[in-house]
Order: structure tokens, then C-alpha cells, then sequence
């Protein structure tokens, strides 16, 4: 069977292994495919391996061999399911692998903004501390999270891992969620959006991007919460409206932003881009090392259990 991986690059770099993957197949790989240059490189493949390409009716029609699609990410929406599905195309994605880092990464941008360690670090190389009248330099504002009130919007697996992560620092955690049927944690208190910006310290996404959450926070959500509040965005860039955020943070009634995520990837020209009290990194929260480790073995065993016949993770 031939298998061919078509942009390698957006998950490995270099540093890990396919060697799991190849053990199933011949196995092609390309580092970075441009979309017009997709079908070509499947040719006669029965299985493909990719992140962002994007599959649709014409890429489907080019590769009539095509069987199985391995998305290797958790998010799918860049596959037509309706065109897969008329051709019994299995599509499989691979969930829940970036959770330790993800929430890992919201407290590295949360404690940055609270305890200032780059700003600290920067005045120390500049021989500020040197110079300093007392024994400590106490130059950059900092803030103690005991007793603060967090708030997760989105209780899916990062949103609850979040939230207890939250908790072991001593903060009071609420949650906003739209479904009903959302499995309660102890220790959360589940409140209407509005009253939950209005008594969040920090805040912080982890909900979907759907046509009901695209530009959840916006000026009139900002308007909800309370002056000085923090919030992170590790979920959907398109979550934030991101004039409205960097008009906030101008204004300073938003106390700080931090996001790994934005409208246009990679980055663009962005309101976001110079504004005050804003960090931003480069989509890099699911990335560590062993997280990616975890994600191509998760992909390999998706691969092997549809050549077994019992496929799973599947999405289409």
C-alpha cells in the first residue's frame, strides 16, 4: 500500500520519527505541498497523511485510488466530509493528544503576565539590579493568582484541564458552555457568560470556532468584564475580534491579552501588533516534543486499525 504524507513539516520537523508509519506501507514524504501540487503528489495513493492541505471534489476526483485520509490534527474542517462520504473515503483525526500542553502553555502566557519574568530578566541584563538602591528591584507590576476567580469558557478536555490547574493555584474557577448536557466538575461553578465576564479575574478560551463563537469576544463581551481583567487565547484565533481587543487594551480597560492563536496564520498585519500589555506567540502550545511524539503515534495507530478493518478516531 502507498502511503504518501504530504506536509511532514507542520508536525515534525526533523526531530521525531515516521518509522511507525512506514512499517505499514511504502511510504512518500513531502515536508511542505502547495495545495496546487496536492493531487499530483497522491497520484495513486490509497492513503494520505495531512494537516492543512485542503481536500475537496476536485482533489477527490484527481486521486480515485484515494481511501483513507489521516488528518494529523484534531481539527478536520480543511476535508469535505459530504465528498469523502460519496466516495466511502475513511477520514480519521487524531483528538485529545495536545491537552497536557496546551494548558501548560495558558499558565506559561498567564504567568508571564502576572509575575513579569522576561521583563525582569531583560532589566537584570541591562544592570538595572546593579544599580539598584535595595537589595531588590521592584520595577515591573505583579500579581498574586491565590483567591483570583478564573473563568474557562468551554469545558471540553484543555477547558477542564485548565480548570484544575487553576484550582491547585488557589483560584476560584467558573465555566461558560453552551451545551446542557456538559459533565459537571467539582469545584466549578457554571454561570450565564455575562455574569461570569463580570467576576472573572483572567479569562480563558477553549471553546470551538463555529458560526456561533466567531467573534465571541468582541466590544460588547469586553464591555462585560471587569476593568483589568486578563484574557488568553489558546483556542481559535477568529474567537477574538481582534480590533475590539487591541482598541481594550489602547483603552486600558482590558488589563492584558495573551494569545497562541490569530485570525490570519501565519501572522499577519494585526490591531494586535504593538499594543500594549499583549504577548503573543506563533501557534506553538500543541508543539513540545513529546506532544508531538504522541500525536504521529496516535496517527500511525489510526492508520493500522483501518487496515485492520476497525478503524478509529474516525470523523468521516
Amino acid at each position: 500500500m502507498k502511503i504518501v504524507i504530504l506536509d511532514c513539516g507542520t508536525i515534525n520537523p526533523g526531530d521525531t520519527s515516521w518509522d511507525e508509519v512506514a512499517a505499514l506501507g511504502e511510504l512518500v514524504v513531502y515536508d511542505h505541498t502547495p495545495q496546487e501540487l496536492a493531487a499530483a503528489r497522491i497520484g495513486d495513493a490509497e492513503a494520505v497523511l495531512l494537516s492543512k492541505i485542503v481536500v475537496d471534489e476536485a482533489l477527490l476526483d484527481a486521486c480515485p485510488n484515494l481511501k483513507y485520509i489521516g488528518v494529523t490534527a484534531t481539527g478536520y474542517n480543511v476535508v469535505d466530509l459530504a465528498a469523502v462520504a460519496r466516495r466511502g473515503i475513511v477520514v480519521t483525526n487524531v483528538p485529545a493528544y495536545s491537552t497536557e500542553a496546551v494548558a501548560q502553555h495558558v499558565f506559561a502566557l498567564l504567568l508571564e503576565l502576572t509575575n513579569r519574568v522576561a521583563a525582569y530578566d531583560a532589566r537584570v541584563k541591562a544592570g538595572e539590579w546593579k544599580k539598584a538602591d535595595g537589595f531588590c528591584l521592584m520595577a515591573e507590576p505583579q500579581m498574586e493568582l491565590l483567591g483570583k476567580t478564573f473563568c474557562v469558557v468551554g469545558m471540553g478536555q484543555i477547558g477542564r484541564r485548565t480548570a484544575r490547574i487553576a484550582q491547585a493555584f488557589g483560584m476560584k474557577t467558573v465555566a461558560v458552555v453552551r451545551r446542557a448536557d456538559t459533565e459537571p466538575m467539582e469545584g466549578v461553578e457554571y454561570l450565564p457568560m455575562e455574569e461570569a465576564f463580570a467576576r472573572a479575574d483572567i479569562i480563558s478560551l477553549h471553546c470551538p470556532l463555529t458560526a456561533g463563537t466567531e467573534n465571541l469576544i468582541c466590544a460588547e463581551t469586553l464591555a462585560l468584564m471587569k476593568p483589568g481583567a486578563i484574557l488568553i487565547n489558546t483556542s481559535r484565533g477568529p474567537l477574538c475580534d481582534e480590533q475590539a481587543v487591541a482598541d481594550a487594551l489602547r483603552a486600558g480597560t482590558l488589563g492584558a491579552f495573551a494569545a497562541d492563536v490569530l485570525a490570519h496564520e501565519p501572522m499577519g498585519e494585526t490591531p494586535l501588533e504593538g499594543a500594549p500589555r499583549c504577548i503573543l506567540t506563533p501557534h506553538i502550545a500543541w508543539a513540545p516534543y513529546e506532544t508531538r511524539c504522541r500525536l504521529i503515534s496516535i496517527v500511525a495507530q489510526n492508520l493500522r486499525a483501518w487496515i485492520e478493518g476497525h478503524p478509529q478516531n474516525r470523523v468521516g
